[in-house]
Order: C-alpha cells, then sequence, then structure tokens
C-alpha cells in the first residue's frame, strides 16, 4: 500500500476509536438520538457544519465546477440559504415544540402537528431518499480511495461503509458530535492548504484561465466558465428551489438541532454554520476548475478533487488534504445514518410496530438498523452512476413532501392532516411524472422538482382556505 492509504486507514481508525470510546456515556435513545439535549454552541456548529460540508459539497461541487466553472458555487449557496432560514426560523420554533414534549425526531413533531400516518408516509419517503444519500457519500469515500490507491469503486465503498457504520453505530449523535471536531478541524485544514498550491500548479489565476481556454477552444464557453450564471438561470433557479428548502426542513438538521441545550444555542450554532457554508462555497469550485485545466480527459468528473490533492501537491500537503476529503464524506454519511436509524426505529418501528418497546430494546434496534443501512447503501452506491444523481433523489423528495406541510404548519394553525396529505402526494405525484414521462422538465424554466415544490405550496394554501383545520 502507498502512503496515502496508510494516512487514511490510519486516520479512518482513529474516528472509529473515538465512537468507540464515547459508547460509555451513551445510557439511552435519548443520547443516542439527541445529544441528551446537551449540546452547546461549539458542539451543534460542529456537527451540524460537518454534513454540510460532505459529499456534494467537495466531490460532487467539484465535479459541478470541473464542468461548468466558477457558476458551480451555486450547488452550496443555495445550501447556505436554506441554513440561514433554519437558523432564524425553523429551528427555533421547532426546538421549543421538541423540549416541551421531549420529541427525537422530526417524525414526531408530524405525528403531534398532523398525524401518525402522516409520520409514516414521511418517514418511508425518508427512508428511501436518505438510503440515496448514503449511497452519495460512499461514492465520494471511493473516487478518494480510487484515485489515491487505485481500488475499485467496490473497495472504497466497503471501506466507507464498515468506517461511518462503526463510529456511529455505537454511540449515535453523541459519538457523531466529538468524531466531527475532528473531522471539521482537519477538512479546513486540508481544503485551506489545497487552494494555493492547485493555483502554483496551473499558474495562478492567468494560468488557470489560459488552460481552461484552450481545453475548451471556444471563447463563449470560456467567457461562460468564468461567469456566475455560466451553468444557466434555469439550472441554478432549479438548485436554489432544490436545495434551498433541503436544508430547512432536513431531518438530520433538525434532529441535530434537537440536541441544542437552549434556543440561544440553536440561532447562534445555526447561522454560523450557514456562514461558514457561505464562504466555504468558492474553494471546492476553484479547485474544480483547477482540476479541469491540469486534467481535461478525466473520464469522472468527481476524480477532479481527490486528483487535485494527489498530484498538484507534496505528500505531507496531499495526505492532509486527501484527509479532508475522506472527512467530508464520512461525516456527511453520519449524518444520514442518523436519519435512517432515527427514521425506522423512532418513527416507524416504535410508532407502527411496537409502540411498548423498552428503551434499552430500541437503542439495540438503533444499532441493528445502522448495520443494515449501511449494508443497503453500499449496495446502492454500487448501482447509481455519481454523487450528484444520488442526492438529487434525496432531495427532491424531501423537498416537494415536506417543504409545504413543515413551513405552514409550524406558523399556522390553519393547516390540516387532510392537507398535508394532498400537499405532499400532489407534489410527489407531479415530480413522479415529469421526471418519468417529461425528461425532468417542469413549467417554463421549472425543473420537475422545483414545478413539484410550487404545486404542493398552492395545494396547501388552497386547502387552508377551504378545509381549515377545526382543532
Amino acid at each position: 500500500m502507498n502512503g496515502y492509504v496508510w494516512v487514511i486507514l490510519l486516520y479512518a481508525l482513529f474516528l472509529i476509536m473515538i465512537g468507540f470510546f464515547i459508547r460509555k456515556y451513551v445510557k439511552g435513545v435519548a443520547d443516542f438520538f439527541v445529544a441528551g439535549r446537551k449540546l452547546g454552541p461549539a458542539l451543534l456548529f460542529t456537527t451540524l457544519i460537518a454534513p454540510n460540508i460532505g459529499a456534494g459539497s467537495t466531490v460532487g461541487n467539484a465535479g459541478l465546477g470541473y464542468k461548468f466553472g466558477i457558476s458551480a458555487v451555486w450547488w452550496i449557496v443555495a445550501s447556505a440559504i436554506g441554513t440561514y432560514i433554519l437558523a432564524f426560523f425553523v429551528a427555533p420554533a421547532i426546538w421549543r415544540i421538541a423540549k416541551e414534549h421531549n420529541l427525537y425526531t422530526l417524525g414526531d413533531y408530524l405525528d403531534y402537528r398532523y398525524h401518525k400516518y402522516f409520520r409514516g408516509l414521511i418517514s418511508v419517503l425518508m427512508a428511501v431518499g436518505t438510503i440515496a444519500i448514503f449511497a452519495g457519500q460512499l461514492m465520494g469515500i471511493a473516487w478518494i480511495m480510487t484515485a489515491v490507491a487505485g481500488t475499485t469503486k467496490f473497495v472504497g465503498v466497503l471501506i466507507g461503509a464498515i468506517v461511518v457504520v462503526l463510529y456511529f453505530g455505537v454511540g449515535g449523535l453523541l459519538s457523531a458530535a466529538y468524531v466531527n471536531i475532528i473531522e471539521i478541524v482537519v477538512k479546513f485544514c486540508g481544503f485551506f492548504l489545497a487552494v494555493p498550491f492547485a493555483f502554483s500548479f496551473v499558474g495562478g489565476w492567468d494560468g488557470l484561465h489560459t488552460l481552461v481556454a484552450q481545453n475548451l477552444g471556444n471563447i463563449a464557453q470560456t467567457e461562460a466558465y468564468f461567469r456566475f450564471d455560466g451553468m444557466g438561470f434555469a439550472m441554478i433557479l432549479g438548485y436554489l428551489l432544490m436545495l434551498t428548502p433541503s436544508f430547512f426542513i432536513s431531518p438530520a438538521l433538525i434532529g441535530k438541532v434537537y440536541g441544542a441545550r437552549d434556543v440561544k444555542t440553536v440561532r447562534l450554532a445555526t447561522a454560523l454554520c450557514a456562514t461558514v457554508m457561505l464562504l466555504f462555497a468558492i474553494v471546492p469550485t476553484l479547485l474544480g476548475m483547477i482540476g479541469f485545466a491540469a486534467f481535461p480527459g478525466l473520464t469522472e468528473r468527481e476524480l477532479a478533487l481527490p486528483m487535485i490533492m494527489k498530484e498538484c501537491m507534496p505528500f505531507w500537503a496531499s495526505a492532509v488534504a486527501l484527509a479532508a476529503i475522506f472527512s467530508a464524506e464520512v461525516s456527511a454519511a453520519d449524518a444520514v445514518l442518523y436519519m435512517i436509524t432515527t427514521s425506522f426505529t423512532q418513527d416507524i418501528y416504535k410508532t407502527f410496530i411496537n409502540p411498548a418497546i423498552s428503551d434499552k430494546r430500541l437503542l439495540s434496534l438503533s444499532r441493528v438498523v445502522t448495520a443494515a443501512a449501511g449494508l443497503i447503501g453500499a449496495l446502492l452506491a454500487l448501482l447509481l452512476p455519481d454523487i450528484i444523481t444520488a442526492l438529487s433523489i434525496f432531495y427532491s423528495l424531501m423537498s416537494v413532501s415536506l417543504t409545504a406541510p413543515l413551513l405552514f404548519g409550524l406558523f399556522s394553525k390553519r393547516p390540516s392532516t387532510t392537507a398535508a396529505f394532498a400537499s405532499a402526494l400532489s407534489g410527489i405525484v407531479l415530480t413522479g411524472v415529469l421526471q418519468f414521462f417529461n425528461a425532468g422538465k417542469g413549467w417554463g424554466i421549472l425543473n420537475a422538482q422545483s414545478t413539484g415544490i410550487v404545486l404542493s405550496i398552492l395545494v396547501m394554501i388552497v386547502m387552508m382556505a377551504w378545509r381549515p383545520d377545526k382543532n
């Protein structure tokens, strides 16, 4: 094995050791699901920012930068906007309800606000979507291993699944919060080391521009590559409508918010997370552009980032940078496992199958579900073509089904259970029809998912006026 592989394997073992150390502090599902509601600003910030800068925001975003240029920055910008909405509107409101009624998951809130059958519908959808996003994180890890060691996709996916399942499975949110501290430090050190080395490799900004122009061989395409609207208004709007809601209705982010010790912590940590995401947005985009300049013939655009990390830097800096990408993928993957585990155990099994299950047995079941989800996610990772495809499945399902019921339900008493069902189902059905029978195109410049979100909001407004909740 080469030196890069040893660095990643030793780092992975270190993360697993932290998870097993924290295990002794996990006494029940309250610790596993919401960290005992004791997270302060620093821990909450790290456990929010770690998954938000994951496979999509690093390997996937660099792949977009490789193809579209600087306009790929909109992927993370849209996510940051959604996180600001979470910080100042959604999170404080839902935290108060969760604290008052001892809620552990977003599904608990949907049961409290609407009905357990609506909770069941959303939980099933999230189970499908979260498996897809988990597969996306595992693909990110696989690309790293391919770049640094020439391993197959299968081996990379297997390594990623084992690492995440072990450290998250033993301690849940509590172990993830502490592991995320290490991951976020390594992540930022690695990425901010990579930028100056990568720019130096291609001769600075002027060298980047010259090489891109040479590779594209077209003046108009080169100009578009360096414009913030280069990918086209329709695609930018599609990202805004798909990703912005996803980051204020995400079951993983809301579940982590439940772990905060007070509302002030919620606002401070979440707003800081959004700000850091906004500042970070340009980094993977630029690295992807440098990847195109230096390696224009890559068969997989998502290899751009690990190739930059390996080929454009001295070994010591490359090792840190590659560990940073590994951190990004693993930290996002543990957030997804959190969603899968809580959704199945708390929202489906305890609600519909065995309401009388003991705290101890539910904790054991959570660990079994974590392992099973790791296996299924690994299998799906081997089938899906790329990270962005995997993430889009999740974000589409989540945005279309949850945006209207969650927002209107939090801030108005008028939405009924019928309205929640009608809103979610109409959006999902329309999105599916447009996706499969209209090549993913929606109304006007909107894509299928954006059109589905607009319809779900309109249906909710009509239902609120026509048949408001009478309770």
